[in-house]
């Protein structure tokens, strides 16, 4: 290996945890500030957390619902030519009443 090229690797860096686990590892790096460890993180507490700072999930279930609201007020071609159907069906007996 070639000096004075590499790193200093630090044997005891300690690690910080948002939810206030600590614990060393060792790294390049004296101290690290992780978001999950494996006392938050729902794969290891199998409890459901939804870790989103950019509100996606949100974001996503608003387009969906808009979509739905939407697609509420809209019919079909089938349902459009029945209706049409039904309206020319009743003008044809009012002619025929009248007549």
């Amino acid at each position: 290996m070639k000096k004075e090229i590499h790193p200093q690797y630090h044997t005891k860096t300690k690690v910080v945890c948002n939810c206030g686990n600590t614990f060393e590892t060792g790294s390049t790096q004296k101290t690290l500030k992780v978001e999950l460890c494996s006392k938050c993180h729902p794969f290891y507490t199998g409890k459901q957390k939804l870790v989103d700072t950019a509100k996606r999930v949100e974001k996503f279930e608003a387009r969906v619902n808009a979509q739905k609201n939407i697609a509420k007020g809209k019919k079909g071609k089938k349902v459009k030519r029945a209706e049409k159907g039904k309206k020319d069906q009743q003008k044809n007996v009012e002619k025929e009443n009248n007549q």
